[in-house]
């Protein structure tokens, strides 16, 4: 499996830009016991003031029905002014926005999280490893500057997704500038409906499918990719920037040998979204729908899966 497959977007979950789940960032933050000793930050990763992106942008459309495609990068650093062109056009003429998760409040957000990414009372997660996976393992944890014990209570898919979270935020990566903010934003300016392809708490519980040996695995494969982590999404944000959709699909989900991971957390849902985009079409209206990056291209896209059923889709970015 390709290190970052999943977090374009935990992130995130989480973060980040990569993977299929975009929570990390927002929905994942770790407890106060986890947090970094305070101490001076690495130099932030900020773009110039004047650089603009022109990410890809899709459009699927009938006699009576547009739907837009965009993915998404979930955490970015500030300087970056992809909102523009074509892009900026589609959106201000969409009259919904449609994203991975609708908007949660907080404390939905935490109890979703408790109940997919922390082991059940009486279970720890250093206690599921071998000597040297711990010894392993705390390296990671103080390269990082916490504590050994402060994801015990944490899913291992949890705690992966964290690990690589962590250093992108302390580079200057944030989800105030991520795309899905940025475009809640304006949404709520144009005062239009948003909604989503999926619950939060469906895609929290995907992680329940995976077997504690692939989670694991996973987890020591983000460990790996810690030295080598900031250079690697430096330039998936460069190739999303320039909208070089085949150069970030091979980034984000190449290499991928984890069958059960990739086919959970990537290609069936390709497959219920591009269901979700035909059964759309039957509706008037323009629609504006944005997920990871990592779903827009390469095998097995959500533009492959529509092209099986007979639905094109045109690049306009």
């Amino acid at each position: 499996m390709k290190r970052h497959s999943v977090l374009a977007g935990a992130c995130a979950i989480v973060a980040l830009f990569f993977g299929p789940v975009p929570l990390a960032a927002r929905q994942v933050q770790p407890p106060p016991a986890a947090a970094a000793p305070s101490r001076a930050a690495p130099a932030a990763v900020e773009a110039s003031a004047d650089m603009l992106a022109h990410p890809a942008l899709w459009k699927v459309a009938d006699e009576d029905t547009t739907i837009y495609l965009f993915g998404t990068i979930h955490l970015l650093p500030k300087g970056i002014d992809w909102f523009s062109g074509p892009l900026a056009q589609a959106f201000t003429q969409s009259g919904e926005l449609v994203t991975e998760i609708p908007e949660y409040a907080d404390t939905e957000t935490a109890l979703a999280v408790m109940k997919h990414g922390m082991l059940p009372p009486g279970q720890s997660l250093r206690a599921t490893m071998t000597k040297r996976e711990r010894a392993r393992f705390g390296g990671a944890m103080r390269q990082l500057g916490l504590a050994e014990e402060a994801f015990d209570r944490f899913r291992p898919w949890y705690a992966a997704v964290i690990m690589a979270t962590l250093p992108l935020q302390r580079r200057g990566y944030d989800l105030q500038n991520g795309v899905e903010t940025q475009l809640s934003e304006r949404n709520k300016a144009l005062a239009h409906p948003r909604s989503g392809l999926e619950t939060l708490e469906y895609q929290l519980g995907l992680f329940d499918t995976l077997s504690p040996k692939v989670q694991k695995r996973y987890l020591f494969e983000i460990i790996d990719s810690l030295p080598t982590l900031d250079k690697e999404v430096q330039g998936m944000v460069a190739s999303w920037s320039k909208g070089d959709a085949a150069a970030l699909a091979d980034l984000l989900n190449a290499q991928q040998d984890d069958p059960a991971m990739v086919k959970a957390l990537l290609y069936n849902r390709n497959k219920t979204w591009a269901a979700w985009i035909r059964n759309r079409l039957a509706r008037p209206g323009t629609v504006f729908i944005a997920v990871g990056a990592g779903h827009l291209g390469g095998k097995g896209s959500v533009q492959d899966e529509l092209a099986k059923v007979g639905i094109a889709s045109t690049r306009v970015q």
